[in-house]
């Protein structure tokens, strides 16, 4: 029988009104609260130079309760005091940047087991796709025995090239699960090095959910690594919110990092992000969004620090 235009009506006004409920359930709001947050790049990137006791508290004042822990080669004296300043203050060490035995072996003298973020090395240009995997798996295996050996997780880090690509690093945990028992090892997405993934971005969350034990969020402009926009606070970018709601919908329920990495007082630059996302997950369940945060920090971000020995820049 056919429904008289009216019924239609009735029907899409019932269909609308129902549809905030739908995405409220959709998204869990635990996971862009301060709990699920690790701060990454707080070190080397820090204008004002903290030591491990400062930038614990720094920390802590903010209400986040893990770090991700990058270096360079004059932190490594650092490296068990940092440990412990954490422990003090109830930080969790959440990651660490890279490998070094120093910091393996406090990780086994403190019974710590954070992740351990590290990028592919290149694939020879040359090969096939098949055979790129399988090089790459490789090479990553001794570090993928230790990290076993640790009790720790092994994080894929994107990084651009082959090695950076999301199809790419799965492509490499699946090898490495089904060839080498490897359940351990996962990725760790970060967005501002994820610019050329936007349009298609849904896809590969997809393909990442299973291996997926990190996502770092950034503000994202279209091309913004190639307008020397590569890394804003969340919030400032006209992607942040769509690109968000991709996230808070996926099914994803792991941690979530904000990252500092420019040159600034990272301190500043945390709660640039942190007023950002609070803007920015009331609008996912239809919200009015309120007054947009004006970053306390300038948009444009300092040129990076040279890469210094011992640690790759990320």
């Amino acid at each position: 029988m056919k429904k008289h235009p009216l019924v239609w009506f009735g029907l899409l006004v019932v269909a609308l009104a129902a549809w905030p409920s739908a995405v409220r359930a959709a998204v869990d709001s635990t996971l862009f609260e301060r709990r699920n947050l690790v701060a990454w790049c707080i070190v080397p990137f820090d204008s004002v130079k903290r030591g491990p006791a400062e930038r614990a508290e720094m920390v802590k004042r903010l209400g986040i309760t893990q770090v991700a822990y990058d270096w360079r080669n004059e932190h490594v004296a650092q490296f068990e005091q940092e440990i412990l300043e954490y422990k003090k203050r109830g930080v969790e060490y959440f990651a660490f940047w890279g490998q070094h035995e120093d910091a393996f072996r406090l990780f086994e003298k403190y019974q710590l087991h954070p992740q351990i973020w590290f990028m592919l090395p290149g694939a020879t240009a040359s090969l096939s796709q098949e055979e790129k995997v399988q090089e790459a798996a490789k090479r990553v295996l001794p570090l993928v025995e230790r990290t076993r050996k640790l009790g720790c997780r092994l994080a894929l880090y994107n990084h651009g090239g082959w090695g950076g690509e999301p199809e790419n690093m799965v492509a490499v945990c699946d090898y490495l699960r089904r060839h080498n028992g490897s359940t351990h090892v996962g990725i760790v997405y970060n967005q501002h090095h994820g610019h050329s993934h936007v349009d298609r971005f849904t896809e590969a969350l997809a393909a990442m959910m299973p291996y997926l034990f990190c996502l770092n969020l950034d503000g994202l402009t279209r091309d913004g690594d190639k307008r020397g926009m590569k890394i804003l606070p969340v919030g400032q970018g006209e992607l942040d919110l769509p690109m968000l709601k991709i996230i808070a919908t996926s099914g994803y329920r792991g941690p979530i990092g904000i990252i500092g990495h420019t040159q600034d007082d990272v301190e500043l630059r945390l709660r640039d992000n942190l007023e950002g996302l609070d803007w920015l997950v009331p609008q996912l369940t239809g919200q009015p969004a309120g007054p947009k945060p004006t970053p306390r920090l300038p948009l444009l971000p300092k040129a990076a620090s040279p890469t210094k020995a011992g640690a790759a820049k990320k």
